[in-house]
């Protein structure tokens, strides 16, 4: 199975680019699911009318047969809701021993970042759903789908150090003293919820990092849109997320007569050429209007090259951070960042232990430090064809002596 995730800038139209690589594929032959978190469900809307009763498409995720696609919307507020009573009855015991009373589901209304958590967790559903070859991901807009990605690892991270494995050693004894208080200890309870959760965002982060998903930007090419690809395609890179192709947009045709026309058609192939040159363009021609339904998506010129190679052997693989053994010539190691289109402005690392704090531009990311540099000091950095060279010195007294 493949999973392609497309966002892009605000207003780019990735919801229309969405819904056209669907429909394409399924006029192509394939089992395609598409998901959306949007409110008002406008990715159904241009798909087309639904064509049958809602289907379990995968163990909690339904989804309408709509223009030979399954669509299945993710219902942020509803995923809230459950998930917190079926929290409040695991912690029944302790909410009681405190006096709290628990809120009904009634009561309930998600709290900002809640549609985050239920689309990754849509997104890890849809991965593994039977008798599907290409699921179709709507994402946010590229700034909120950057942080939406990173965030399975951000939050095992904190989870790791908040409430380290090794603490859990006693917990053998939690269940006795457990039976002489009468209720179940809140640590226990707490490191019961942990794993629970780290299982759950590792799975999620497996599906966002696996070599069958892939990422596709859209963009209507120009100086706005070319600011916006910049900087998210810097936090995408920060956190090894590789991009596979972007859409160019709603592009007008070459070699009109009318100046207006023929200097916007300039301007975007001038743009799209620059885009082009580190990442594969797929233009997508201009209908003249906003399309409507499933007819004008079939009349996007470029439509069909949307479609993805199923099973997805050709995604980008994710770049590594290779460590440098310069210590002959320079007495070194250096670790190499690749941050495309990144300026010196933009960046900026902090070691602290043995992690490295790296932020680039509105992006930051904390990374544990390879063995070998953890025995090092930072002895600077240098930016040079969009590669971020940390230099490593080996500390003497942590470094194994040559003979």
């Amino acid at each position: 199975m493949h999973t392609l995730l497309i966002t892009g800038p605000g207003g780019a139209g990735r919801t229309t680019v969405a819904a056209a690589t669907a429909l394409a594929a399924a006029r192509a032959g394939q089992r395609v699911l598409l998901l959306s978190g949007d409110p008002g469900d406008p990715v159904a809307a241009l798909v087309g009318e639904p064509g049958g009763q809602p289907v379990q498409a995968a163990p909690g995720l339904t989804a309408v047969p709509v223009g030979g696609v399954l669509v299945a919307r993710v219902d942020s507020g509803e995923e809230f809701r459950e998930e917190l009573v079926a929290l409040q009855e695991r912690g029944s015991a302790l909410l009681g021993m405190v006096g709290a009373r628990p809120l009904g589901a009634e009561e309930l209304t998600e709290l900002p970042g809640a549609e985050q958590f239920a689309l990754l967790r849509a997104l890890r559903r849809a991965a593994a759903a039977p008798g599907v070859d290409l699921v179709v991901v709507d994402m946010p807009p590229l700034h909120r789908a950057v942080a939406t990605l990173a965030l399975p690892a951000q939050l095992r991270r904190y989870l790791a150090r908040l409430l380290p494995a090794e603490r859990q050693a006693a917990r053998a004894l939690r269940p006795v003293l457990a039976q002489l208080a009468g209720v179940p200890m809140p640590a226990q309870w707490l490191y019961e919820a942990a794993a629970r959760w780290d299982e759950e965002l590792a799975a999620v982060q497996a599906v966002v990092e696996a070599d069958t998903t892939s990422l596709r930007l859209v963009a209507e090419p120009g100086p706005g849109a070319d600011a916006a690809l910049r900087t998210g395609l810097l936090g995408l890179a920060l956190e090894q997320l590789p991009v596979g192709a972007i859409v160019a947009n709603r592009m007008v045709p070459q070699g009109s007569p009318d100046p207006w026309l023929a200097g916007i058609a300039a301007q975007q192939e001038k743009y799209a050429a620059q885009w082009a040159g580190d990442t594969p363009v797929l233009p997508l021609g201009h209908l003249g209007r906003d399309p409507l339904g499933p007819e004008d998506l079939t009349r996007l010129p470029g439509a069909e090259a949307l479609v993805p190679q199923v099973p997805a052997g050709a995604s980008p693989a994710r770049r590594a951070w290779v460590v440098e053994d310069r210590r002959a010539d320079d007495g070194v190691l250096v670790w190499v960042v690749p941050l495309p289109g990144a300026h010196k402005r933009d960046l900026d690392l902090v070691r602290r232990g043995d992690e490295l704090l790296l932020a680039a531009g509105p992006y930051r990311r904390i990374v544990p430090l390879p063995s070998a540099l953890r025995r090092c000091t930072v002895s600077g950095a240098a930016l040079a064809d969009g590669e971020l060279r940390i230099r490593f010195t080996p500390d003497p007294d942590l470094w194994p002596r040559r003979p």
